[in-house]
């Protein structure tokens, strides 16, 4: 029976011969047997759950992340339960508190904000988790993110060479570490070549809507900067939606780098170069370094930092 056991186990399949695992799973097909998850939870202390809290579902960045974790976690045998909290702190707790009395075995958080006490108060708890794309000022938490300082030097490098000198930011928020982070990248990129001090506007939220109301003041400037990099894509958007309000486009009047290459990206009018963040990556990666927490608790925390690269489209043209 426990030959048997093995075989139908995807963890430990490979103490048995390949060719006794296939005879085994055949038989098992042929006999519809399924393996009983719910016995396999009681007899190693586990649900194979794991919960997931993104901040906002409709914003196309998360879905590839959803995916990557969903898959790294299925090769495991574990089942993935996802919340939203569209942004709403009371609505992070409930579903936090739900996640945790369903016994997940672990937790992959999309939501922390810089000062995070939910994330803080889960600290000196037992149930494992692990960051995804934001961190915590606090530390201690693994964590896997973009490389923000690097995504932002290559767009203000790739507007420098293109020959602009008055830059503007329109930055996400501030207490979030992807918002502060990408508008602490922004300016060491702008310090770094010696180019005037940029304007920075920041968005509330990382929407089109809040992009367009924090680009408006950049516009309103005589001369307005000839050059904006947006903390994200959908702010990007709202950006190029300000400028046309007042008779501007772009690229023709003013080039707009975003952040992510969300998918669609490429078929915004102009087409939107982007700092691409290879999403499903983050996923995968993020639920990998879960897996290995779960199974080894005292494992110290670490932060892992994905490699952007630069997508050039139809945004961006010589100053």
């Amino acid at each position: 029976m426990s030959t048997a056991s093995r075989a139908l186990d995807d963890n430990r399949s490979t103490m048995v011969r390949p060719e006794t695992v296939d005879r085994v799973r055949r038989a098992a097909a042929e006999l519809g047997y399924r393996v009983n998850r719910m016995a396999r939870g009681l007899k190693t202390n586990r649900s194979f759950t794991i919960g997931m809290l993104i901040p906002d579902i409709t914003n196309p960045f998360f879905p590839p992340i959803v995916r990557g974790a969903e898959d790294a976690l299925a090769e495991d045998g574990y089942t993935l339960v996802l919340a939203n909290t569209d942004n709403d702190q009371d609505k992070e707790h409930r579903h936090l508190i739900r996640m945790l009395e369903r016994q997940v075995d672990g937790l992959l958080l999309a939501m922390a904000r810089r000062r995070d006490p939910l994330v803080e108060d889960l600290l000196g708890g037992s149930t494992p988790m692990v960051l995804v794309n934001r961190t915590i000022d606090r530390g201690g938490v693994p964590a896997v993110i973009p490389d923000d300082q690097a995504g932002m030097t290559l767009a203000v490098e790739h507007l420098y060479q293109l020959g602009h000198r008055w830059l503007a930011h329109v930055a996400g928020p501030s207490d979030t570490s992807t918002g502060a982070r990408r508008a602490a990248g922004f300016s060491a990129a702008v310090s770094l070549l010696g180019l005037p001090d940029p304007l920075v506007r920041e968005a509330p939220a990382f929407s089109d809507a809040a992009g367009r109301e924090a680009a408006r003041p950049v516009f309103a400037r005589t001369p307005h900067p000839t050059a904006i990099v947006a903390a994200n894509d959908l702010i990007a958007l709202g950006v190029i939606e300000a400028g046309e309000e007042v008779g501007l486009r772009c690229p023709d009047d003013f080039s707009v780098v975003g952040f992510n290459d969300m998918p669609f990206a490429d078929r915004f009018r102009p087409s939107l170069t982007t700092v691409r963040i290879p999403e499903y990556e983050i996923g995968l990666r993020a639920a990998g370094v879960l897996l290995g927490r779960i199974d080894q608790p005292d494992r110290p925390p670490e932060t892992i930092l994905i490699a952007p690269e630069l997508v050039v489209r139809e945004s961006t043209t010589p100053a």
